[in-house]
């Protein structure tokens, strides 16, 4: 099973979305300042997820929910296939 996610920046208030096999090391992983693209941003909270059977599947999604972020928030920040936006609220 595959998860993708949202997290939310409870220091500056960015938005993060990724994909992962296991949600909870993951998640353990951006706040343990583990990566490069969240670590000035911890720590982080969880405020969505959904499943997909296979990656392919949530690659897609997370695609998908990159564009939607991408177009709420300017761009603040992207390493690889992940990256950050400021949400306006």
């Amino acid at each position: 099973m595959w998860h993708v996610y949202i997290l939310k920046s409870q220091k500056t208030g960015q938005w993060y979305t990724g994909s992962t096999r296991d949600l909870r090391k993951r998640i353990f992983s951006h706040n343990g300042l583990k990566n490069k693209s969240t670590k000035y941003s911890a720590p982080w909270e969880l405020i969505y997820y959904e499943s997909s059977l296979n990656r392919d599947d949530a690659r897609a999604r997370e695609r998908y929910l990159k564009e939607i972020l991408f177009r709420t928030g300017p761009l603040t920040g992207y390493v690889g296939r992940s990256f950050c936006v400021s949400h306006r609220a």
